[in-house]
């Protein structure tokens, strides 16, 4: 399993590649949520038959999946940081927000009636879990008991405008439902701007 020290090391040594102007694609960096992914994984034995789905903001993810760090870093050196997609490992990212959910749950279906036993898990930030998307993405894996476990990841934030104020509610809507039974939630502060380093940076 990856430590902590080694998820921080790796965001700081993409940091510094970013900033002189290398990497020509927009990269979203993470800190402050390390020891909740580490747990996860530990917790639910993420292993590598298992899959997973992320979203912008994935390099924690592909190193905790297994995804070797040169291969990780080289990707993201290409301009890939925000659509990590590793097939051999079974780890699938997009930059598009919502956009893999609806995959996630068909996955979790095919696995199911081919009575398998791998898993799903789909990590996303806050604001992504309001979507529509999501709830009909939840709500089908829920319904059929789907072996599919949607991870919230609460920054309190989209970008840069607060979460809660935007949907007017303190909780997020699935706190309380039936729903929270297939959704793994937790709060982090993001040591990083949603995207970049917050400077301008010249290619």
């Amino acid at each position: 399993m990856v430590t902590k020290e080694e998820l921080v090391a790796f965001e700081q040594e993409i940091a510094a590649i970013y900033a002189t102007g290398v990497i020509c694609a927009p990269v979203h960096l993470r800190a402050g949520r390390e020891e909740q992914l580490i747990e996860i994984f530990k917790e639910h034995n993420i292993g590598d038959d298992d899959y997973v789905f992320g979203f912008w903001d994935s390099h924690e993810l592909a190193l905790l999946k297994g995804v070797p760090r040169e291969e990780l870093k080289n990707a993201i050196l290409e301009g890939k940081s925000i659509s990590l997609c590793f097939p051999r490992y079974r780890i699938l990212c997009s930059g598009i927000v919502g956009s893999l959910m609806g995959a996630a749950a068909g996955v979790a279906w095919s696995l199911k009636h081919e009575g398998r036993k791998e898993r799903v898990f789909l990590f996303c930030g806050d604001m992504s879990s309001e979507t529509g998307i999501f709830h009909e993405a939840v709500k089908y894996v829920y319904n059929f008991d789907l072996p599919a476990t949607f991870i919230v990841c609460d920054n309190g934030v989209s970008v840069m405008t607060n979460t809660r104020t935007v949907w007017g509610n303190s909780d997020p809507w699935f706190k309380g439902t039936k729903y929270e039974k297939k959704i793994i939630y937790f709060k982090y502060t993001n040591a990083y701007p949603h995207s970049g380093l917050g400077k301008l940076i010249k290619f």
